[in-house]
């Protein structure tokens, strides 16, 4: 039997059967009291009980991450995302507010950002970080000063649907909205007006790339389209292949791929000149994939599950290297890379975001 101290046992949760995974919390504390969690996955031969009593734990072959937890909305975490310098991190939550954290300390940055009137649905930071962007379920986009903490203007309006996703253009110039009422479209970050679109697809998620020329959409019909901004013409596609609604696309940096998760639990990786799967999709995930994104050396991606965890991707071996990171309890919505590619944040509907340093994970896989 393997002994396990006390004081590393945080919490369990209740009426586990036998079998079932555990996640195991190593709590330290450091001299600023700020809480870093180490996790660690375990399987049981026997019942746990509600007062979190179980016998024979046998480790599961995993990697291990230290994992920062950031407490503070109110409700589920619906999107996150890393600030172009990796200082700050902004979430957005079904309360219907924004809020921005700094990554090193874990604090909040001044105050909640209000305004929406419906749950928070995208956060995305412009190039030069001056500026956050927010869809939400009220049907609008805000732009806010990232600094100031107040809106840019008035909102977005002209979508007829929650707005579930947004992105800025890699050279600031413009920014994309993708809304349930099945239209994706470009606005002026100047005038604030919209300048593309509104263009036709059931949508549930965007992405610029990376030469600001063209917006990849996700679709419910199961597919995924690449549009010209300018011309306002497919492309691209649509790409056929998942097997359920594909709820998140992500360029590599130098826009040469394009990566897609789905309801089907697969992720799939697209080149984007010759429209042709790369691989088979990568399997792991036992729910439906709900986010994913790419490293920025493109070699990883991160994806997040409706399963509670989130797991690593190399995309040339197109296998697992880091994961799964067991520590949320309830379906992760939003994962995001650090620019410098060793941190990956997380949001929950357990109402937390988590910051997990992947760097010694990638290590035990030879990454680093």
């Amino acid at each position: 039997m393997h002994q396990i101290h006390h004081q590393q046992l945080l919490h369990l949760a209740p009426h586990r059967e036998a079998g079932d995974p555990i996640v195991m919390k190593t709590m330290s504390t450091s001299n600023h009291g700020r809480m870093t969690w180490r996790t660690r996955t375990l399987m049981t031969s026997t019942k746990v009980s509600e007062k979190g009593i179980f016998l024979r734990p046998i480790p599961l072959s995993m990697s291990a991450a230290t994992c920062l937890h950031i407490l503070g909305h109110q409700d589920r975490v619906r999107c996150v995302a890393f600030s172009p310098d990796g200082k700050r991190i902004a979430s957005g939550s079904d309360d219907n507010m924004v809020r921005i954290w700094d990554a090193e300390t874990q604090v909040m940055v001044g105050v909640p950002l209000r305004g929406h009137t419906g749950c928070v649905m995208s956060v995305a930071f412009s190039p030069d970080g001056r500026h956050l962007v927010s869809g939400s379920q009220d049907a609008t986009a805000r732009i806010w000063n990232a600094e100031t903490q107040v809106t840019v203007g008035g909102p977005l309006r002209g979508h007829e649907g929650h707005v579930s996703s947004v992105a800025f253009s890699l050279d600031g110039k413009r920014l994309a909205s993708g809304s349930h009422d099945r239209t994706i479209r470009i606005w002026d970050i100047v005038t604030q007006e919209m300048v593309g679109g509104p263009l036709c697809g059931r949508v549930t998620s965007i992405a610029f790339s990376p030469n600001s020329k063209h917006v990849a959409s996700g679709a419910w019909n199961k597919t995924v389209t690449i549009w010209d901004v300018v011309t306002q013409e497919v492309v691209g596609g649509p790409l056929p292949g998942q097997e359920g609604s594909v709820s998140s696309v992500a360029f590599s940096p130098d826009g040469k791929r394009l990566a897609s998760g789905s309801d089907d639990k697969g992720i799939r990786i697209w080149n984007v000149e010759t429209q042709v799967m790369e691989g088979g999709p990568l399997l792991g995930h036992t729910h439906w994939v709900t986010s994913v994104a790419f490293s920025p050396d493109g070699r990883r991606i991160a994806s997040g599950s409706c399963d509670t965890t989130v797991r690593i991707w190399d995309t040339q071996v197109q296998a697992m290297v880091g994961g799964p990171l067991l520590g949320h309890t309830s379906r992760v919505t939003s994962v995001a890379f650090s620019p410098d590619g060793k941190r990956v944040v997380s949001g929950s509907w357990d109402k937390t975001v988590r910051i997990w340093d992947i760097a010694g994970v990638l290590r035990r896989h030879g990454e680093w």
